[in-house]
């Protein structure tokens, strides 16, 4: 069972994207997460300390995706581009909140969230060594992020195309074979 914290936090970020930052009081995630308001207060002293939280475990979540892509077996650019449909996941579901939260007016959220962006290009420039061509697969693994959100690879919208992922990593490869050298 998870502990009161990550219940604590997990109920915030639900309710984040779900419903938005106004609902996510503290009375509505500590019922949330089946705790009273002083268990909730023990973990977070304020509702920007829940923000920091949630900051702190996209931090967390994306430096852990990072180690994955640069174990990748297949490649930083073919991890990303394969993965980026994760929608759904704890780091799908800390990105949505912390984007909400931006939206709302929290700087910390913004900054963690470009930190993450920020990561996963620095991390395929350096397996690939060309900006243009780090951005090109960056920018192909997001579409596939913003496809698969809206549905576009579930059930959610069947009439929607799916994405034939083998294919689309060949393009990567071509990609990748044509980059300038140095």
């Amino acid at each position: 069972m998870a502990s009161a914290r990550d219940r604590v936090l997990d109920s915030f970020v639900a309710i984040v994207c779900e419903e938005g930052e106004r609902p996510a009081t503290l009375d509505a995630v500590a019922a949330r997460a089946g705790v009273s308001k002083g268990g909730l207060l023990y973990h977070f002293g304020s509702k920007a300390a829940l923000v920091e939280g949630l900051c702190e475990r996209l931090a967390d979540l994306s430096a852990l995706d990072i180690e994955r892509m640069r174990a990748a077996e297949d490649g930083p650019a073919r991890y990303f581009v394969e993965n980026c449909q994760f929608v759904g996941s704890e780091l799908d579901l800390a990105l949505l909140a912390a984007s909400r939260l931006q939206q709302a007016g929290y700087e910390e959220a913004g900054r963690t969230l470009d930190d993450t962006e920020n990561a996963w290009l620095a991390t395929l420039v350096e397996a690939l060594g060309d900006v243009p061509t780090a951005q090109a697969v960056k920018l192909l693994g997001d579409g596939l992020y913003h496809a698969a959100s809206l549905g576009a690879a579930s059930d959610v919208r069947p009439d929607r195309a799916s994405v034939d992922m083998s294919a689309l990593l060949e393009v990567v490869d071509r990609l990748i074979a044509t980059k300038p050298t140095a």
